[in-house]
């Protein structure tokens, strides 16, 4: 079990932000840019409040705050120890793998289904086909630090480019329709939330019933045409969607 060197942390007192919450967050960042990788310690709390002239009871919250949110565990005899980062997604056109890859989480791919089928009425809808026309389906487990982040399953119009296993493990769908000369050009999506089936559950390292995210999403090129129709589910402990909302003038 790896030990990080010791984090500079920056607490201002005379903020009206509680310390613990400072602190709370700055480890929580820390845990997302991957300077606190899964399997990490975080020491002694003692120590840790020694070195920052906190209070054990401040130095315990900040880090309560983050076991509860799932990113830390204290394990009896072993310390606190770092779990896993919460990926946080803006909601724009964007690869999974690209939005993982820039965070530093170390995005691997394993290909569990890639073939060639009829388009069921919602698929064919979605892309803009007949019913029943051939279409590429890959299904694919999404990996970050080694651990199933989310389930992908895109249908793409056939012929639209060519795929092979080891090129989608490598790197992301939408980086290489981009090589095949397809510009992406805007997208409609629709975001939710269910509870995993058993199966499910199984692939992606959640109990039966565990929430997950789901996301369902039709992209277009530059001419209007329907590229792709996703549908995603995402293990909603280790991934959120960020939204910016503006107000109406």
């Amino acid at each position: 079990m790896a030990k990080h060197r010791p984090l500079q942390f920056s607490l201002d007192r005379s903020s009206p932000v509680p310390l613990y919450f400072q602190l709370s967050q700055q480890l929580e960042a820390a845990i997302e840019r991957g300077e606190l990788a899964p399997g990490s310690l975080l020491g002694n709390e003692i120590e840790l409040a020694g070195r920052l002239g906190l209070s054990r009871p401040t130095v315990r919250q900040a880090i309560q705050s983050l076991v509860d949110k799932g990113l830390l565990v204290r394990r009896r005899g072993v310390g606190t120890q770092v779990v896993h980062s919460q990926v946080r997604r803006p909601l724009e056109l964007s690869s999974l793998y690209d939005d993982l890859e820039a965070a530093g989480q170390r995005p691997a791919t394993r290909v569990l289904r890639h073939a060639v089928e009829p388009a069921t009425a919602r698929v064919a809808a979605a892309l803009g086909v007949a019913e029943g026309t051939d279409v590429v389906v890959v299904e694919r487990l999404r990996l970050s630090h080694g651990e199933p982040m989310a389930r992908l399953t895109n249908h793409l119009p056939a012929g639209l480019l060519d795929l092979e296993d080891d090129t989608l493990e490598g790197t992301g769908l939408y980086r290489l329709m981009r090589l095949a000369g397809i510009t992406l050009h805007s997208a409609r999506q629709t975001v939710g939330a269910r509870a995993a089936t058993a199966a499910e559950g199984e692939l992606l390292a959640e109990p039966e019933g565990a929430p997950l995210l789901t996301m369902e999403r039709m992209t277009f090129d530059d001419t209007g045409r329907a590229v792709e129709f996703g549908s995603h589910l995402y293990r909603a402990s280790r991934y959120s969607f960020d939204f910016q909302l503006l107000a109406r003038p």
